[in-house]
């Protein structure tokens, strides 16, 4: 019997399945931008939000911050004083909450399961 934990030996499984997702967004993300960037109309709905950090890590809020700067069309701009909140800006915020619901329950949850 191994002392490894049953979290330990699906990490990897977790890791790559982040990588595929994360992957899969810059993607989508990319296409978006260019489609934009190419017709004549601008479907841009630029804004800033903030998106509540609770029980992150600092290496975890590191990650987050970083993928979403890396993610066409999306900036990670500050962290507040005490650590509980990252401002972004966003190129297409047609729903603030939704976008905010999106970080939150799909990036910080994948994010914690991996780091």
């Amino acid at each position: 019997m191994t002392n490894k934990s049953p979290n330990r030996l699906l990490w990897p499984v977790k890791l790559i399945s982040f990588l595929l997702f994360y992957i899969w967004e810059v993607i989508l993300s990319n296409f978006k931008v260019a489609y934009d960037v190419l017709t004549p109309t601008h479907h841009m709905k630029p804004g800033f939000i903030a998106i509540p950090l609770a029980d992150l890590t600092d290496r975890q809020v590191l990650v987050l911050a970083n993928l979403i700067t890396m993610t066409p069309g999306t900036l990670s701009l500050d962290i507040s004083s005490d650590r509980g909140t990252l401002y972004l800006h966003a190129m297409y915020v047609p729903d603030v909450e939704a976008l905010r619901h999106q970080i939150i329950h799909v990036y910080q949850r994948k994010i914690m399961e991996v780091f």
